[in-house]
């Protein structure tokens, strides 16, 4: 059995292409920094599946690499806003090439954005150094390019689906009118999977994309007419990518850092080289849907709650870019806490009710949340914009509004969350079902003055919260 190496694989694409590359009969090694935030896939053999701790920022951490892989796939890309991303892509790129140099690695896959402009964003130019920096390795080298992906979960169509379900006349920046050739998330990896070790795609690059070229407000009008819904939009003149980046912040789910990124990359125009995207359709035999039909497919599997992974599971999405781990032990040292417990009536029924707070089930004592939900967005934190991925199951690693699920098992009866909201230190939020009870824990480590000023500041609101959310979820009433 041949083994591929999946660098990525907690991420959003790198989460689907585990059971695309196990269906095609290989061995799955899966790189992650977090081995905590590794789900197994259902309907998969674990003996098809190996997973593996390794930051590729941190050569010490790579010896854990297998020497006889086949095959690998660099899925790792950062749109971090802090200053440095450039040199941490760089440094992912240079270890990952110094290490697979070492192994029997024949092929290696990397799916990168559409670059095609003489002057491109930092973003894509980014991109492009790492593609280079892979393209010098011993292995043989492919890299696909895409533009905007359509799928639930993805970042791209979540930004779309925000802004037109949410507003029904828009004031939008002039990038709006940018061109673009967007693709289809089960296209996308139906390109990745038929490359792999396909020798007509050895040591090139490929644009992939589906027939329809689009401006962003041709995309967000057919969404409209896809839901049936009537929309108007007009575009400024002036508005600075600063302005924009706002505007994208406020009115979607996404982060800041994360809009600076797209807005920097929406002023470029990405098409495909159309000699490029027919020679791939020729080798691979893909032919890919049209953008229309790649958004009824993705509103489909939303409404049937089949969303694979999502952009805001990643840490992209949230104030840390963190291992969870050093989060894993609650702290008792140096700590307020709040602990209430109440007797519930269904085990079950509590349970599931526990295992379904937030999102759109909303957190009880709602109205309080939500003004806290929003004074955090106001300081550049998420908020409860990025709701939950699916609305009754819970994974370690998983976004839940603005927090972070560090522990969820339903047969133990017990959920544990980090904050992500902006705070002035760090916060746990633990359920437990036992003996006949429902436990739920609160827990604050303040960092200096102002962290425990917060914490007397917001204590009275602490009665009505956290006394009223338990006996909720205890009782349903």
């Amino acid at each position: 059995m041949k083994k591929i190496l999946l660098t990525g694989s907690t991420g959003y694409i790198g989460k689907r292409m585990i059971s695309v590359i196990a269906s095609q009969g290989y061995k799955v090694i899966c790189c992650t920094r977090d081995a905590d935030r590794f789900d197994y896939p259902d309907g998969i053999s674990k003996d098809q599946i190996e997973v593996i701790e390794a930051d590729f920022l941190d050569k010490s951490t790579l010896g854990s690499i297998p020497k006889d892989i086949d095959g690998a796939y660099y899925l790792m890309h950062s749109m971090s806003g802090s200053n440095d991303y450039e040199e941490m892509e760089r440094t992912c790129a240079e270890n990952f090439v110094e290490v697979v140099n070492e192994t029997n690695c024949e092929h290696t896959i990397y799916l990168t954005g559409l670059a095609n402009q003489d002057k491109l964003s930092k973003h894509l130019d980014s991109r492009l150094m790492v593609e280079k920096i892979l393209s010098n390795g011993k292995f043989n080298f492919t890299a696909l390019r895409a533009g905007i992906i359509i799928g639930s979960g993805s970042a791209s169509f979540e930004i779309i689906r925000d802004l037109v379900e949410k507003l029904p006349l828009m004031v939008t920046p002039k990038w709006l009118n940018t061109k673009c050739q967007p693709l289809g998330i089960a296209n996308v990896l139906d390109f990745l999977i038929k490359s792999l070790f396909n020798k007509e795609t050895y040591n090139q690059n490929f644009d992939v994309g589906c027939d329809d070229i689009l401006t962003y407000k041709e995309m967000l009008m057919e969404y409209a007419s896809v839901r049936g819904l009537s929309r108007k939009i007009f575009t400024l003149p002036v508005m600075t990518p600063k302005m924009s980046s706002y505007w994208l912040y406020f009115v979607t789910s996404t982060s800041y850092k994360l809009a600076s990124s797209l807005v920097d990359s929406m002023k470029i125009e990405v098409i495909c080289r159309p000699e490029s995207l027919n020679k791939i359709k020729e080798i691979t035999g893909v032919q890919p849907i049209p953008y229309r039909e790649a958004l009824e497919r993705t509103l489909s599997k939303i409404q049937a709650h089949e969303i694979v992974s999502s952009w805001k599971d990643s840490f992209i999405s949230s104030r840390n870019d963190t291992n969870l781990k050093q989060f894993m032990e609650v702290p008792r040292d140096g700590c307020f806490t709040d602990l209430r417990k109440h007797t519930y009536y269904s085990y079950e029924e509590c349970l599931e009710r526990v295992f379904s707070i937030g999102g759109e089930q909303g957190w009880y004592g709602q109205r309080l949340w939500k003004i806290r939900g929003f004074l955090d967005q106001m300081v550049g934190g998420p908020g409860l914009r990025r709701g939950r991925r699916h609305p009754s199951q819970l994974h370690d690693g998983d976004a839940v509004d603005f927090w972070r699920v560090l522990y969820a098992n339903k047969e133990e009866g017990k959920l544990i969350l980090f904050a992500e909201m902006k705070l002035p230190g760090e916060a746990w939020l633990m359920f437990k079902l036992y003996r006949g009870k429902l436990w739920q824990k609160a827990v604050f480590r303040p960092k200096g003055l102002w962290g425990r000023m917060y914490w007397y500041a917001v204590l009275p609101f602490h009665g009505v919260i956290f006394k009223g959310m338990v006996k909720r979820l205890a009782t349903g009433k």
